[in-house]
């Protein structure tokens, strides 16, 4: 039964208590007033007639009929017993109210701590993880890439933009103007097994996905393709075009759960695409000025880096609160670049187009914010081609970065001290590639050269 019925249940009850507490006050002054005129016994005695003749006769009185009294007794309870069974209600639905906050307030703290609990054992992890990798880091040796002569393969008449191996280092897919030509890489060979003609124009990006058997690809008209491989042909086909973009894509990223792309472009936006029954552009955003070149993500996947040519660095943070990517720090650089790169969630590298030096950002522990905090030396050079991303191969503490004609192999050691452990020279700026993702393989083609080159890595 419900609150307002038990008080319905209730004001019945009590009507009916007053019902009979007003026919025996009724009963009481009809005696009365029996009394009052019965002849045979009066109650006051007249001294004459004159007196008694005064009197007003029975009928002449104006009673007040008991039914109508009796209504205008509930009619006046009525609003009032009403307003107290209003406020009851009140002050019930006021206690369920409060009763659902304290819930929701315990639940948001349960939450929050197994939150915490959370970040703390992530940390720890990483904590962990750092402690084993400085360990390790004192066992390192001095290492260089040796190119596999024998494995080289010219591509003269095609411009090869884009190069990239799987996980496994199986498989290489090279962009050689509007192909896609998939070669099966075995024992420092190369083998070509299928040439992918898709695109309409030059391809600028490839990238492995590690959890599938899938790649990514963009091109100079803004097209982003997704690859599948048929297990049954073992041949691969465009699964999904996506067209949002109006101009060049120049960087493709993933996260490392495989359900978010990331696409820079050269019509001045960065685009969000997430995985449903397909992939579908969720955010852009708008914030850079001009061309926008590298984007790299961070270890935890909540923040992701951009450079453009406006001379802009964009710091991008996910919001657990708005479900969006937010800008949250821009940073103006004296000189445009092509490459950055995460080396820690606190740290990150930047390579300016002009000059001979890698600037390093660190952000600072008061104000959250990245600043630069020191340089290190490499080639002099101007640099003229966008592509070949920097890369942090956190296995090895590698940081690869092209500038001009020079690869640079930069080891990371203590203290986040960084040397140039190699720089490997090319006839040309014109150079394009991309490092295996456990550092065993670094993989080019030039415009020297005009050769696919297969560089490994041997340690002294």
């Amino acid at each position: 039964m419900s609150i307002k019925q038990e008080l319905n249940s209730i004001l019945e009850i009590n009507l009916k208590e007053i019902e009979k507490h007003l026919d025996c006050s009724f009963d009481k002054i009809n005696n009365f007033i029996d009394q009052i005129f019965i002849l045979d016994f009066p109650i006051y005695k007249f001294n004459n007639q004159q007196q008694e003749s005064q009197l007003p006769k029975v009928n002449e009185f104006k009673l007040i009929d008991q039914s109508q009294f009796q209504s205008q007794i509930i009619q006046e309870l009525q609003p009032l017993i009403n307003n107290q069974i209003k406020h009851q209600l009140q002050i019930q639905l006021q206690q369920n109210q409060d009763h659902q906050y304290q819930q929701q307030q315990q639940q948001q703290q349960q939450q929050q701590q197994q939150q915490q609990q959370q970040q703390q054992q992530q940390q720890q992890q990483q904590q962990q993880q750092q402690q084993q990798l400085i360990q390790s880091q004192f066992n390192i040796k001095s290492f260089n890439y040796q190119i596999i002569n024998h494995n080289s393969i010219k591509q003269k008449q095609e411009y090869c933009c884009a190069v990239a191996f799987n996980k496994v280092c199986s498989i290489v897919a090279a962009g050689c103007n509007n192909l896609i030509k998939i070669y099966e890489f075995k024992q420092g060979m190369l083998k070509q097994n299928q040439i992918l003609n898709d695109h309409n124009n030059l391809v600028s990006t490839l990238n492995f996905m590690k959890k599938s058997n899938q790649f990514i690809s963009g091109d100079n008209n803004g097209f982003i393709m997704i690859w599948q491989n048929n297990n049954n042909t073992n041949q691969w086909i465009c699964s999904q075009t996506l067209k949002a973009h109006n101009d060049r894509i120049n960087c493709l990223i993933m996260n490392n759960n495989e359900d978010i792309i990331i696409s820079s472009s050269n019509d001045f936006t960065i685009k969000f695409w997430i995985k449903q029954n397909e992939w579908i552009c969720q955010q852009t955003i708008t914030d850079h000025k001009h061309q926008v070149y590298q984007l790299n993500i961070n270890e935890q996947q909540n923040k992701v880096i951009s450079c453009g040519r406006d001379q802009l660095i964009l710091i991008i943070e996910y919001s657990e609160y708005n479900k969006k990517w937010m800008v949250i720090q821009n940073i103006k650089v004296d000189c445009q670049g092509y490459r950055l790169c995460f080396i820690n969630d606190n740290l990150f590298t930047f390579q300016p187009k002009k000059g001979n030096l890698i600037h390093f950002y660190e952000m600072n522990s008061v104000s959250k914010q990245f600043i630069k905090t020191k340089n290190i030396t490499v080639n002099q050079g101007d640099d003229g081609c966008a592509f070949f991303p920097q890369q942090y191969i956190k296995s090895k503490y590698l940081l690869v970065s092209k500038h001009n004609q020079n690869i640079n192999l930069i080891r990371k050691l203590e203290n986040d001290e960084f040397k140039v452990e190699q720089s490997i020279q090319f006839g040309s700026n014109c150079l394009f590639g991309q490092i295996s993702d456990d550092g065993e393989y670094l993989i080019t083609w030039d415009h020297s050269s005009k050769e696919i080159q297969i560089r490994k890595y041997t340690e002294e």
